[in-house]
């Protein structure tokens, strides 16, 4: 029987952006995915879009698909709501690899995030992905999508989920991949955030930027293959 593996999208996105992943893995396992709240369509929630959400949302999904125990692969805010839920729960996952996932918030990173969250400033300067934004979440309106996504982002600033004093208590396996080019999540600080995990590995991918369409998907695919099959060897 494939184990199974769970695949997180990034802020702004669907688990469409992870249909092509989720079709060469899927020869190797039982490939599951989800949308989170305030994406897709679906709707912030009561108190709006917070990581909180995005990581018991995790949980939810393994809860209500019967998984006890699942690998993850986790693009940007998906990797952050990964180690989040399994900071609550490490038992129920068996691994977690995270690519771009951006780990040091502050007031002053979330404010530089946020900035680029301006719908005037995405509509001059960026007409076609602001109307694939509005293609793919509707019928959220674009303006709802990135205001909900900066009051996650300034969350995170105030209060991150994600500490070196929390890190270090994480028993799972973790694998975090970083782009050279990825001025988002910047490898210096990815480095140091991962130095604090007791089983994880640290990996530059060369030449590579923080979208995840500009990431080869044959190198993306076999890390995380490799190091699945690296933590049922128990070699890590």
């Amino acid at each position: 029987m494939r184990q199974p593996i769970l695949l997180l999208h990034g802020a702004l996105a669907t688990q469409a952006q992870l249909k092509p992943l989720a079709r060469e893995l899927s020869a190797f396992f039982a490939v599951h995915s989800l949308t989170f709240s305030g994406h897709g369509g679906r709707p912030a929630g009561p108190t709006g879009l917070t990581m909180q959400q995005c990581a018991a949302e995790v949980t939810e999904f393994l809860d209500a698909h019967g998984l006890e125990t699942t690998h993850v692969f986790g693009f940007s805010l998906g990797g952050y709501a990964a180690l989040a839920a399994a900071l609550k729960a490490p038992e129920r996952f068996r691994s977690i690899t995270t690519l771009g996932t951006k780990f040091n918030w502050s007031p002053a990173t979330a404010a530089l995030e946020t900035r680029m969250l301006d719908l005037t400033t995405m509509q001059e300067k960026v007409p076609q992905y602001v109307q694939q934004l509005e293609q793919l979440h509707q019928p959220t309106p674009v303006a709802d999508l990135l205001s909900s996504t900066a009051q996650l982002l300034r969350g995170l600033g105030d209060a991150p989920l994600l500490t070196p004093e929390n890190l270090s208590t994480l028993e799972v396996p973790v694998q975090v991949l970083v782009g050279e080019l990825d001025k988002t999540a910047g490898v210096d600080p990815t480095r140091h955030f991962t130095d604090f995990m007791p089983r994880a590995l640290f990996e530059i991918i060369m030449n590579t930027p923080h979208p995840l369409e500009k990431v080869n998907p044959d190198l993306l695919f076999s890390r995380i293959l490799r190091f699945v099959e690296t933590v049922e060897e128990g070699l890590i």
